[in-house]
């Protein structure tokens, strides 16, 4: 799809579908749509997940997001104000039951979660499957073929590439027939893009990084956006 037909449809959708979603609790001020990098576990999050993804949907879609992710709690009815929402980290972690139900609630009333294992950790990987399973023990994280619209809504998308090799796939959670959540074991973070805070310098910390994950992260934000 060119940029010129997408920027017109993530124009209908900053212009019609924050009012659409109103009825599903966010916020219908038409402003640049905000995304969110969650807190959770009470206070655990994540610096380290690059937000030039956004830029490059600015400049290939015509679309303004905001530039920068706000920190949200996941616990917070401020949720409802961000379409879009990353959640990354490393190490285990576990989810207060508030937060649990928080969180089913939001993407349950059409937001939409990016999450990411930072580095590839294997302990935050075994984690998040977990909360997911506790939220949705209905539904599972399934495979999303190559060939399926989300890598090819702005980028062609041909391949995941790793920075040390190997297969990976993105995984993705449906409810009522739409994925709400898109998954990836492997670090979708871009971390040589991340913002430099409190002193730290992001890295892959030796995690088999996905190398082109701006380009993946901007479809992944407008297929969230237009589907």
């Amino acid at each position: 799809m060119k940029a010129s037909v997408m920027g017109v449809l993530l124009a209908m959708v900053v212009s019609m579908g924050v009012a659409e979603a109103a009825s599903r609790r966010f916020s219908d001020e038409r402003t640049p749509l905000r995304c969110a990098n969650l807190i959770y576990a009470v206070s655990k999050t994540s610096v380290c997940f690059s937000d030039e993804f956004l830029a490059a949907v600015e400049r290939e879609t015509n679309c303004e997001p905001e530039r920068q992710f706000t920190a949200i709690k996941v616990s917070t009815d401020k949720m409802y104000q961000f379409p879009f929402a990353v959640m990354t980290g490393e190490g285990q972690f576990s989810l207060t039951a508030q937060e649990r139900r928080a969180l089913k609630s939001y993407l349950s009333r059409g937001g939409f979660l990016l999450a990411s294992a930072g580095c590839s950790s294997k302990e935050w990987d075994r984690s998040f499957r977990k909360e997911i399973y506790r939220i949705f023990p209905e539904r599972k994280l399934t495979k999303i073929p190559m060939g399926h619209p989300l890598f090819h809504t702005v980028f062609e998308i041909r391949n995941i590439h790793l920075k040390k090799g190997g297969s990976a796939a993105l995984e993705g959670l449906e409810i009522d027939g739409k994925i709400v959540l898109v998954y990836s074991a492997e670090g979708l973070n871009d971390t040589a893009n991340a913002s430099k805070k409190g002193g730290k310098k992001c890295c892959c910390c030796g995690g088999n990084e996905v190398k082109n994950s701006q380009q993946i992260n901007v479809n992944i934000f407008t297929y969230a956006l237009t589907h």
